[in-house]
């Protein structure tokens, strides 16, 4: 049988392919642009036939039809990796679940521990060799591919085929049912616009970076800010390894200091796991040579992230706390977002020769109500630790950056302080006494 006879006989509608979801599965629909969505809403259109069916996300913009359609969850239980905006507001409903986890841990996750009964994933069109692409969610699919007893493709021309390594594309003969949608948009994220405080932080950094320097940046309006710093630097030949890929790296292409050139691990290669942002970033990843897209459990592993000489991790996190603890996903106990890969490139850019983590923050904070608080805590109440203080590296704020590594208690205590906004040192400074990690002589 030919590759176009045997896409033939998989070829099928959304209604007709979701059939192979039974009550009780395990169903995953991948992350971001791997959101297939005429198969989630086919998959909606069966609730009253189905019974306790398990649903894993991550990063879906959303709706996502299959928790929009069961408030009491009788029929469809959602759950995500790693919150978007939408999912977070599902979770604060109490119709989401999050799932704790470290992106380099997923494919073990689900090669040891996970039931994965369907996978339905929007990709590519098929190349003249019988491969669908992941396009932005590479990071994630393959492994899904590898693990479920049913593969369902929803093909979407919208799709970028971003070439790779070991996991980047599934083959037709893998696949199940195939179902067309033509071409759908994809789920578009600009960078925000940097405001003055991101600039300020940006500024603490820059002077950390040094030519040849690999980076991986977080999301946000900080990368934006010094993407626009080092686009009117003198820096040259920066180099891209990094579990997100936003227009921020677009920026620093079209500068002409991302060239990848003297990177000591896949020198010429600019590395990713998953790309969110605007039509612009998918065109130009799209059959780019200069790109590699690969899984997460090899983006991520540390010993991996390591190997980039002069690795410099950029990521926000929400508070810190006097003790030197990260907290970059609750506030409190609410889900904000999730831990994703920030401990792993906070680790492997430890590990790296030359290389540094950097995780920033604005000072403060101001609520609903208009009171300002700051983001520099005493000590934490019930917020989720994201990074440990035994591996927290630099803390930045548009104060400054301080290097935490090493230090004591009250060194620790001293150099955020110095972080924090000038309205709140003293309190603070009272509270590291009670707490007894302050000496009397250190106090200003």
């Amino acid at each position: 049988m030919s590759l176009y006879d045997e896409y033939r006989a998989k070829l099928c509608s959304a209604d007709e392919a979701v059939k192979l979801v039974r009550s009780g599965d395990w169903v995953d629909l991948g992350s971001n642009n791997s959101y297939a969505k005429s198969l989630d809403e086919a998959l909606a259109r069966r609730r009253d036939e189905l019974e306790h069916v398990k649903v894993r996300g991550n990063l879906l913009q959303g709706p996502v039809a299959v928790a929009e359609c069961d408030p009491e969850m009788e029929h469809f239980v959602y759950n995500t990796w790693h919150c978007s905006s939408y999912e977070r507001r599902l979770c604060d409903r109490g119709r989401a679940f999050f799932t704790p986890m470290i992106f380099r841990n997923m494919a073990w996750y689900y090669r040891n521990f996970l039931t994965l009964d369907v996978a339905m994933l929007s990709v590519s069109p098929m190349d003249a060799e019988g491969y669908f692409y992941f396009g932005g969610a590479t990071g994630v699919c393959g492994v899904l591919c590898e693990c479920a007893k049913t593969l369902i493709l929803e093909v979407n021309e919208a799709v970028p085929r971003i070439p790779g390594r070991g996991g980047h594309r599934v083959h037709l003969s893998e696949a199940d049912r195939v179902v067309e949608v033509g071409s759908r948009p994809l789920w578009e994220m600009p960078l925000p616009a940097p405001n003055e405080t991101d600039r300020r932080i940006a500024a603490h950094i820059l002077p950390h970076i040094p030519d040849g320097a690999t980076l991986q940046l977080g999301i946000g309006g900080l990368p934006n800010a010094l993407g626009e710093l080092i686009a009117d630097s003198d820096l040259k030949d920066l180099g891209m390894h990094t579990e997100l890929c936003t227009d921020g790296y677009l920026a620093l292409h079209r500068a002409g200091k991302l060239t990848n050139r003297r990177k000591t691990l896949r020198p010429g290669k600019g590395v990713l796991g998953l790309a969110i942002g605007s039509r612009a970033l998918y065109d130009w990843l799209d059959e780019n040579g200069e790109i590699e897209a690969a899984p997460l459990d090899w983006v991520n592993d540390p010993a991996v992230i390591a190997q980039n000489e002069n690795m410099i991790s950029i990521n926000g996190c929400l508070n810190v706390d006097l003790y030197g603890q990260v907290s970059s996903e609750s506030a409190g106990l609410r889900q904000i977002s999730g831990t994703g890969g920030q401990l792993d490139f906070v680790t492997g850019a430890a590990q790296s020769k030359g290389g540094k983590a950097f995780l920033c923050l604005s000072s403060t904070f101001t609520d609903r109500a208009g009171e300002t608080h700051s983001r520099i805590l005493p000590h934490f109440g019930g917020e989720i630790i994201t990074t440990p203080r035994t591996q927290t590296y630099y803390i930045a704020t548009e104060y400054g950056a301080k290097n935490l590594a090493g230090l004591s208690t009250w060194e620790r205590a001293d150099a955020l302080i110095s972080l924090a906004h000038p309205d709140f040192r003293e309190e603070l400074i009272r509270k590291a006494e009670e707490q007894r990690i302050w000496l009397p002589h250190n106090k200003r």
